[in-house]
């Protein structure tokens, strides 16, 4: 998963070696073609879904773009392509545009010294502020998106909401009043939960980060700097409501070992009320369950205070240029990250890819016919009421947060201990990744 992301960065240096072999074949060079054509090339993860994007992408561009061609090369995703994608940098072996991660596995990549500074182009006004803090420092910004947002918070059955007259949750009362009329109502799990898969625990924790920073917009480079601790508030609510909804009895009774599909199965079909999860889930409702794709919603897992109410937004990867792409091909490559940031590459984007949130750049639109789940995310970001998750503005999660919030949620630990236990873990982590103050 995503969130497991920042603990890759430590482990880089250990792959250096294995990969510098790999690297020298299949490797960017050259200006041009032989019909004297500018070639350049372009970097993305070898997953099926997101090779089908890249040659369709390259198809369009291409017919746009007649004095370009674009040559496709792939590499492993996850850890394996983090290392690859540090050395290639480090080598100069980088290809001309590449694919990877916003957020602080971008700040990994030391992006001052390697990527080209993109804050002047066309494209940049129509980013949201968001996405444009996750692919800048102080000095530049060096990312495009491509693909949609997703959103962490409570998708949840509206036929199970219209039935028993509930609106959605604007605070925490809120939303644990309506969980005690929906088990008042019986039949259905008021909240669902997902233990089998640890994973999925940890929305109580991660989707309350929008909270946090509404709260406190300091809050993560103040945690960076090992001066906010998820033992305090406001970042220990999430402890504190996971606690509080599990000794209600509000969770399904198989919470312990039920799965990350029986949970999207439940909220598609109405026998659970809500969800705590990213909403990636919509796809598999779009593939398992098709009819019941216009009956679940979304809303911001709810802070104490209305006022803090904030989505917790997961940004799209995005795509960057090296500096050794140079004259003609630095030229192409700009054309190229232009193209997908307009209205013919958004096109591409929503045929190819599926779309689990809106688009952090005006020059895409939603289609009409995205689900309403989508919709209500597009809300939140009309409202200006949405916040990066905390993954991409600190390098900082520990490996450990996942078996904390189980056992949180299962009353194992009560959500001060759980908190507690995290700080150590993010402690250890810190210092494995060499962060000052730590």
């Amino acid at each position: 998963m995503a969130w497991k992301n920042a603990r890759r960065a430590w482990l880089a240096a250990a792959a250096l070696g294995a990969a510098a072999s790999v690297l020298l074949a299949g490797c960017s060079g050259g200006g041009g073609s032989s019909d004297g054509k500018t070639q350049i090339t372009w970097l993305v993860q070898n997953d099926e879904t997101t090779v089908a994007m890249a040659n369709a992408m390259i198809a369009a561009f291409e017919k746009a773009n007649t004095d370009v061609t674009v040559k496709l090369e792939t590499q492993p995703a996850g850890t394996e392509g983090d290392n690859l994608m540090k050395t290639k940098l480090s080598t100069g072996e980088m290809s001309d545009v590449f694919y990877y991660n916003s957020g602080s596995l971008l700040q990994a990549l030391h992006p001052d010294s390697t990527l080209v500074n993109l804050s002047g182009e066309k494209w940049v006004k129509s980013l949201t502020s968001d996405f444009r803090s996750v692919v800048s420092t102080d000095k530049g910004l060096y990312g495009a998106p491509l693909g949609s947002s997703q959103a962490g918070g409570v998708v949840y059955n509206r036929k199970v909401y219209d039935q028993l007259g509930l609106s959605v949750p604007t605070t925490w009362d809120d939303f644990m009043a309506n969980s005690e009329k929906i088990k008042q109502a019986g039949g259905v799990a008021p909240i669902v939960q997902t233990y089998g898969d640890t994973w999925t625990s940890q929305l109580f924790v991660l989707a309350d980060f929008g909270n946090v920073y509404k709260a406190d917009p300091d809050w993560a480079k103040q945690y960076t700097a090992n001066k906010r601790k998820y033992a305090d508030e406001p970042a220990l609510e999430g402890f504190e409501h996971q606690e509080q909804a599990f000794k209600a009895g509000l969770f399904n009774s198989d919470f312990a070992s039920a799965t990350y599909d029986d949970g999207v199965k439940m909220i598609a079909t109405g026998t659970g009320a809500q969800y705590p999860i990213l909403t990636q889930a919509i796809a598999a409702i779009q593939q398992n369950y098709p009819d019941n794709v216009d009956d679940v919603g979304f809303f911001a897992l709810p802070a104490d205070k209305a006022g803090d109410t904030t989505a917790t937004i997961w940004q799209p990867n995005a795509l960057y240029i090296p500096k050794t792409t140079k004259d003609a091909k630095l030229t192409a490559a700009k054309k190229l990250v232009a193209f997908v940031n307009s209205p013919d590459g958004c096109e591409v984007q929503t045929s190819k890819l599926a779309v689990s949130g809106p688009f952090v750049t005006t020059a895409c639109t939603l289609p009409s016919s995205v689900p309403p789940l989508v919709q209500d995310i597009q809300k939140y970001f009309d409202d200006k009421a949405t916040a990066p998750a905390l993954e991409f503005l600190s390098p900082i999660k520990g490996p450990n947060l996942e078996n904390i919030t189980v056992q949180v949620g299962s009353g194992i630990s009560t959500a001060k201990q759980g908190a507690q236990l995290y700080d150590e873990d993010v402690k250890k982590q810190a210092q494995q990744l060499g962060i000052k103050g730590w």
